[in-house]
């Protein structure tokens, strides 16, 4: 689909610059600090944190002012946008490792061909590049947060506000980390110089906990509104409420979902396709991009004739998985001949779409799939909630009322409505039903990716251990 409009020019007046508008042109500027300042960006042999470069200046010339740690904020958000995370590789893959996309035999990427057949080698690069660029994201954040409490001229409020950004980029890095990986090292102090480099292993609840204090604490004292490429109050709760689901802590969710819903002024489009303009009604938070800083991910989906290298393709089970009337269907997958392929992000010749990462819809299912694992679950509730999704697609309510049969349609709900959005393998994976449905699914070590070779071999901490199968 089209964009209503075209992204800004860097050359905008800075009186006129949106905080997108801000982001982009700081970018550039804060990359060469962060290079230069603090890390070397993204090196895929890196260790968990990476070494200071030689040619690097003291990180306190670097931050001295209010505006010095804005443009240190925008640059957090850097990471999101590399090709390995929300750029391309990081959702394409929970929905390759499931069953929405498939690697076409003519396909070329053999680490994407791994990932489809659930047969993941550790020493896989793109598997390395998700882990090392998100750990490079959590060093740059973490090095921020120190300089906030130095900075003069800054009130209280205003270095909590701050601060509330950088923990909810930090907690959003480690719950995506672990989602993939399991068990991970919590990073929550910074790494310059050869310092601080080893780093064991901490529990799945551990993580929890840590990602639940940094998104609590950005729920406390974010403003409630905002540009939607920069956290706000209810992008940190409507990530708490996922987190609470994944955690099975389905009060808190129903809560935070609830909340929301009911106060977070956004709107459950009445055309599905209309959620995934850039900063639609629909969205919360969503990933900044533009022709200068791209995603990659029309070009992986689209086909050869169309000028894509088509390294994925829509599932067959996806396409069967459609009911005939469903309007979502039409905006998400499209045709080249007999080749289908995914659409939702369709700028292959600037690759400038924003990539969404939290919208309304996940809040509606969110709920319902939460009420539904309560003890005593409220079924005119759950089937609202679903319903509110399956209306807004154009299917027939559900009068399901058996709790099992619903979470089997919050689940079919899911696979389609964040279809090609990288949530399926996770869905799977946190319901246990991923053996039950997928076949190259068979053990209980298939439900991890492997910790990159080269973490294993560089980390001497002796927690650092190798997920089982590997």
């Amino acid at each position: 689909m089209k964009k209503a409009y075209l992204k800004p020019k860097r050359d905008m007046k800075i009186s006129n610059a949106s905080s997108s508008e801000l982001l982009k042109r700081n970018n550039n500027q804060w990359k060469k600090i962060v290079l230069v300042v603090l890390l070397s960006i993204t090196a895929i042999s890196c260790d968990v944190l990476e070494v200071e470069p030689q040619d690097s200046i003291p990180a306190d010339a670097a931050f001295k002012t209010k505006e010095d740690i804005n443009k240190g904020i925008l640059g957090a958000y850097a990471s999101f946008q590399s090709l390995s995370y929300y750029g391309r590789t990081y959702n394409i893959f929970s929905d390759l490792a499931a069953d929405n996309l498939s690697h076409p035999l003519a396909a070329t990427a053999t680490s994407y061909a791994e990932v489809d057949n659930n047969n993941i080698l550790p020493e896989n690069g793109s598997i390395g590049g998700i882990w090392n660029v998100i750990y490079d994201g959590i060093n740059v954040t973490n090095n921020i947060i120190t300089k906030v409490p130095t900075i003069e001229g800054m009130t209280e409020q205003e270095k909590n506000t701050a601060l509330a950004e950088l923990y909810f980029i930090r907690g959003l890095n480690h719950f995506n980390l672990m989602n993939y990986f399991g068990a991970i090292p919590i990073k929550t102090d910074p790494t310059v110089g050869v310092t601080n480099l080893d780093a064991p292993r901490n529990s799945v609840e551990e993580v929890y906990s840590q990602i639940i204090n940094d998104v609590t604490f950005a729920a406390d004292n974010l403003p409630a509104a905002g540009n939607k490429t920069r956290a706000s109050k209810f992008a940190a709760k409507a990530l708490l409420a996922k987190v609470y689901l994944y955690k099975k802590d389905y009060p808190q969710a129903i809560a935070f979902a609830s909340d929301v819903i009911a106060n977070g002024n956004y709107t459950l489009l009445d055309n599905y396709a209309d959620a995934f303009s850039d900063e639609s009604a629909e969205s919360i938070f969503e990933i900044y991009f533009s022709q200068t800083e791209r995603n990659r991910i029309a070009e992986y989906n689209f086909p050869h004739s169309l000028n894509g290298r088509r390294e994925v393709e829509p599932s067959e089970s996806l396409l069967d998985a459609y009911e005939s009337s469903d309007s979502r269907y039409e905006a998400s997958i499209a045709f080249e001949g007999a080749e289908a392929y995914a659409k939702k992000y369709d700028d292959l010749s600037l690759g400038a779409d924003n990539v969404i990462v939290l919208r309304l819809a996940d809040m509606y299912l969110i709920r319902a799939e939460a009420e539904a694992n309560l003890s005593a679950p409220n079924i005119t509730a759950i089937q609202d909630d679903i319903n509110a999704i399956r209306t807004r697609a154009n299917l027939t309510p559900t009068s399901e009322t058996s709790v099992a049969q619903l979470l089997k349609i919050i689940e079919n709900e899911r696979r389609i409505e964040f279809a090609f959005e990288g949530q399926r393998w996770f869905d799977l994976v946190r319901t246990n039903r991923a053996i039950a449905v997928l076949p190259n699914v068979n053990s209980i070590n298939q439900m991890l990716f492997p910790i990159p070779t080269d973490e294993i071999q560089t980390n001497n901490d002796p927690g650092m251990t190798q997920n089982p199968g590997y």
